[in-house]
């Protein structure tokens, strides 16, 4: 299994979307909403615009995206980590992360926010990739967990 990071164009908004509403699928079913799962054109592009993104590729065909942006010298924010859900649990979301630390080479601190509700992002993104959960704060109704690495 052989992984590559693209980076995502304008041209690659519809199989971007195609991404996300194939990893966020459970979550929409199972809790009604999920930010990632059901965005138009126009909202994918503007991600776009405001994050780069890098499609996750596994021999050569798409099977997710990691997104990350500047915040602050030095400080980046990963906006979305998914993969779809054939693929998930073989360690390439740990390899995502690794990716933006070795693709952002001056980082001192890598923040990024998940739902609190979802505890097996909480524990994928404390014991697997080495974040720790720094607070919390809300989307709506949602309570959303904030991680930190620091170097």
């Amino acid at each position: 299994m052989e992984l590559d990071f693209q980076l995502a164009t304008m041209d690659d908004a519809g199989l971007l979307i195609d991404l996300y509403n194939a990893s966020f699928f459970s979550d929409y079913q199972r809790f009604g909403s999920c930010p990632g799962y059901g965005k138009t054109i126009e909202m994918m592009e503007e991600s776009i615009r405001l994050y780069s993104k890098h499609i996750i590729l596994c021999d050569n065909n798409p099977i997710g995206c990691v997104s990350c942006h500047s915040n602050a010298p030095q400080e980046y924010e990963i906006g979305c980590l998914c993969v779809i859900p054939e693929y998930q649990g073989k360690g390439i979301g740990t390899q995502a992360v690794t990716f933006v630390k070795d693709c952002y080479e001056d980082w001192k601190r890598l923040t990024l926010v998940t739902p609190l509700y979802k505890r097996e992002n909480v524990r994928f993104y404390t014991e697997k990739c080495g974040f720790q959960v720094v607070g919390t704060e809300r989307d709506g109704n949602t309570e959303l967990a904030r991680f930190l690495m620091e170097r």
